[in-house]
């Protein structure tokens, strides 16, 4: 009797807990298809970079013995730092034929990297000793040096109002010609995130254009994001322009596509490589 008294009464308590149960579940089910979505859609926020495609307008000869850091075209002249400890030099080369016009020779312990040229001065880095110089444009002659904060110096380039040089990682550093305290710095990012191994600089058009070292690739960047809006794949380069690929049994042979000028004037681009024996105008998206 006592058995038969209290069974509805547990019946009807075993109903309600499976009815939460079941309802309980319906909610956790319909809370993970409703926030999947969202989750998934977060990380695919950057959008790929353009493709810009290139054509061969000239060539030019270039020095082959010269190991090519920085290169900047300014007033019919290609100013060009070379890189190496014992070989570094700045230069200023006539287009056409390639010839070293003006010459200066860095002490064996600078090893050269990029420049940049601005209000008739030359700045040029160099790779690990924090040091770099200041030259006057019209002779060579240096001027003093300044320091920077970067563990290691790259490229370099400027927009007119601040000198704009990288360090081979992702970050891209605007300083003050004046003072050379950082003004701002920006990181290289493209759809997978950061872009490593920024290199040599030229600032066109209101984009700074980047060789990526070892790549074969210059990128477009945004310098206010940082954000790598196009780029160009020159793997055909070396062959269509006869240019051996690297040797590594030879240190004086062809090395890395490095260094970017641009003729402001007549809108023409220049590219040229580590001991390349030319100097190669291309049409990007100029």
């Amino acid at each position: 009797m006592i058995k038969a008294r209290f069974l509805p009464v547990y019946s009807l308590l075993t109903a309600l807990c499976v009815l939460l149960c079941l309802n309980a579940c319906k909610n956790r089910t319909e809370t993970s298809e409703t926030t999947a979505p969202a989750d998934s859609s977060s990380n695919n926020t950057a959008s790929a970079p353009a493709v810009i495609s290139y054509q061969i307008v000239n060539e030019f000869p270039h020095d082959p013995t010269a190991f090519t850091e920085g290169l900047q075209f300014v007033d019919g002249y290609m100013y060009e730092s070379t890189g190496q400890y014992g070989k570094s030099d700045l230069r200023k080369t006539d287009l056409k034929t390639g010839k070293v016009l003006q010459q200066h020779k860095l002490d064996n312990r600078y090893f050269g990297e990029g420049i940049a040229v601005l209000n008739g001065k030359i700045y040029q880095l160099t790779y690990r000793e924090k040091t770099g110089f200041i030259y006057d444009k019209a002779t060579l002659k240096q001027l003093g040096t300044f320091s920077f904060t970067a563990n290691e110096g790259w490229g370099m380039t400027t927009d007119g109002t601040h000198l704009i040089y990288s360090d081979g990682s992702d970050i891209i550093y605007f300083i003050d010609p004046a003072t050379f305290k950082e003004v701002k710095h920006i990181s290289a990012t493209d759809q997978y995130g950061k872009v490593s191994n920024i290199n040599e600089l030229e600032f066109i058009n209101g984009s700074i254009y980047a060789n990526q070292w070892q790549a074969n690739n210059i990128l477009k960047i945004d310098p206010a994001t940082g954000k790598v809006i196009g780029q160009a794949d020159l793997q055909s380069l070396r062959s269509r322009t006869g240019i051996p690929e690297p040797d590594p049994n030879n240190e004086n042979a062809p090395e890395v596509m490095n260094g970017i000028a641009y003729d402001a004037q007549n809108n023409r681009i220049f590219i040229t490589g580590k001991n390349w024996p030319k100097l190669i105008e291309i049409k990007l998206d100029n």
